[in-house]
């Protein structure tokens, strides 16, 4: 292995692009994976630099029908937001959370998220 990690930053334009598969190949970059110095147990992964992703889409009826719950612990606590008005607030955090998920939950995985950034025009808010 050598000692020194080489990082590229990649810019992705999501524009037109659907966000499950643009999501499952920037989950690569992130892990390193498509680096020949590959192991699971470093963090040798690339930056990752989002261009519009306000204009990604979604297939199908996802966009109206997906719920995301969250669940405060006390009784009646159980909250859901709609997809589509999460995406009309904050694209961003939505597509971090998708790619969170694709992510294996182990200690590298805050190191990979931080070095998922997007434009300065996508995380202002309407």
């Amino acid at each position: 292995m050598p000692a020194a990690i080489t990082r590229k930053i990649h810019v992705v334009d999501a524009a037109g692009q659907t966000v499950g598969r643009l999501a499952s190949s920037i989950a690569l970059i992130l892990q390193g994976k498509n680096k020949a110095v590959y192991a699971p147990n470093r963090d040798c992964g690339d930056t990752v630099i989002i261009k519009n992703i306000r204009r990604a889409v979604f297939t199908g009826k996802k966009i109206g029908q997906k719920k995301y719950f969250h669940y405060s612990g006390y009784p009646g606590g159980m909250r859901q937001d709609l997809l589509q008005d999460l995406w009309s607030k904050n694209p961003a955090s939505v597509f971090v959370r998708v790619v969170k998920q694709m992510l294996p939950d182990n200690t590298l995985r805050k190191k990979w998220l931080r070095r998922l950034k997007f434009e300065a025009e996508d995380l202002k808010t309407r």
